[in-house]
């Protein structure tokens, strides 16, 4: 199976907001979106966690 269940962590405020998945294939390093954070009630870049 190549997909692989990631972690997402808020940049600012480095609490764990969500999970997600991504193929390890076609991205080997790690992924980072811009997602809402609830905990600093802002948009703000979360990064994979290992």
């Amino acid at each position: 199976m190549p997909r692989e269940i990631i972690i997402l962590a808020c940049e600012d405020c480095k609490r764990r907001n969500y999970s997600t998945t991504k193929n390890k294939h076609k991205h080997p390093d790690r992924v980072t979106h811009k997602k809402y954070c609830r905990f600093c009630h802002k948009h703000t870049l979360h990064k994979e966690t290992r």
